[in-house]
């Protein structure tokens, strides 16, 4: 009997509760497409309004994380009136891919009372005090989205366009030629991963796209910057660029597409390359980066033997000396160029000078820009360090 009573007990209190969430406020859950298509677009809106004005309510919500969808908040919307809170959470939510895909929800109600309100408000900002709430985690039913699926070979979605800047094209063996593509429009943002054609054997430099996207009702706005560069020995063709692409809003296919270019290279004599080989990777895996590495091994091994050798010799091994420093300095200060300045401190000691080494390629073949002054004045700062250890 007492058993049975328990549970008399338990269903009333689970029926008091559910009827206190649903005395306390409503909620409301609205979208403007229910059945769109894969990366589209869909604007969503969370309402939550209190009825019982009797006490304090305080919400938290946001969307549950899924690999099926992306979303970001859009903006919130709060009517503060006394003991009678209205929040509107908007967002702009992705799905990812096709078929059913449901949206889940997260909602807290947090109830407090005026007293806990004053309280937490009367400490200064060095002794602030805790707000004080009974908090409820609100079970909402996810809202399901019928996906369609994308045309065949889509490879953005949203209304885009493209354009390119090619800065020359000719150049010498081996020497990186700059270009740049652009993407701009609304939609799901268009990154990729590879946007280069992989046909054709010359070297691809790459880095990651520079992204600048704003979301908002009506949808995100994006411009998505691909700076590259190809090089290679010999004349060669980058071959014309083609982007599938659909709009959902207005259910068209189109291509954006950048052009054939052709490249003039003029070749060059290659003992006064610092690197006979193109580097790095082309679209077939390429090992001449391997040769790099060799050298930097080389000369660390070369390193290693020596102190080696003088171990177990005592010194009865001939060490070969380094160019003497006066000898270093002039090289150093006769490079006319940062091609033959690396060239200088390779051939002596890597250990000691990677680190302007490290500059030196970077101003070359990156984005820092330090002129040759200043880093051969690194140099002779380093060639000044050594001379004192000694």
């Amino acid at each position: 009997m007492k058993p049975h009573l328990g549970n008399i007990y338990l269903f009333f209190m689970l029926l008091f509760v559910s009827s206190l969430h649903a005395a306390d406020f409503t909620y409301a859950v609205k979208i403007d497409n229910t059945e769109p298509y894969v990366k589209e677009g869909v604007l969503l809106t969370f309402d939550v309004n209190q009825t019982n004005h009797n006490i304090v309510l305080l919400f938290d919500f946001d969307l549950e994380k899924s690999e099926a969808y992306s979303f970001q908040r859009i903006d919130i919307e709060e009517v503060d009136a006394y003991h009678a809170a209205q929040i509107r959470y908007t967002y702009l939510v992705y799905p990812l891919k096709a078929d059913e895909v449901d949206i889940h929800f997260r909602l807290t109600q947090k109830a407090t009372t005026d007293e806990s309100v004053a309280y937490s408000f009367s400490g200064d900002r060095d002794n602030v005090k805790t707000l004080e709430t009974k908090d409820s985690n609100i079970a909402v039913p996810p809202l399901r989205l019928k996906v369609k699926p994308l045309p065949e070979g889509t490879e953005i979605v949203g209304d885009f366009t493209v354009n390119y800047k090619v800065k020359t094209l000719k150049g010498k063996a081996y020497e990186p030629l700059p270009l740049q593509v652009r993407i701009q429009g609304k939609g799901y943002p268009p990154v990729f991963d590879k946007l280069l054609p992989q046909e054709g054997n010359f070297t691809r430099f790459t880095e990651a796209p520079e992204v600048k996207s704003v979301a908002t009702r009506e949808g995100t706005q994006s411009t998505v910057t691909y700076p590259m560069a190809v090089s290679y020995d010999t004349d060669f063709t980058l071959p014309k660029l083609d982007i599938k692409a659909f709009d959902p809003k207005s259910k068209k296919i189109y291509t954006l597409f950048v052009p054939a270019q052709h490249f003039q290279i003029e070749d060059v004599n290659s003992s006064l390359l610092l690197d006979t080989v193109n580097t790095p990777g082309a679209s077939d895996y390429d090992w001449s980066w391997l040769q790099g590495v060799l050298n930097y091994l080389l000369v660390f091994t070369a390193g290693f033997l020596s102190a080696v050798f003088y171990r177990i010799g005592k010194q009865k091994v001939k060490v070969t000396k380094h160019t003497p420093y006066s000898a270093l300095k002039e090289k150093v200060k006769q490079s006319k160029d940062l091609k033959s300045l690396l060239q200088v401190l390779l051939s002596h000691d890597v250990k000691e000078f990677y680190k302007t080494i490290e500059r030196v390629e970077k101003t070359l073949y990156g984005k820092e820009k330090t002129s040759l002054n200043v880093l051969k004045q690194a140099s002779l700062q380093t060639i000044e360090s050594m001379e004192k250890r000694q």
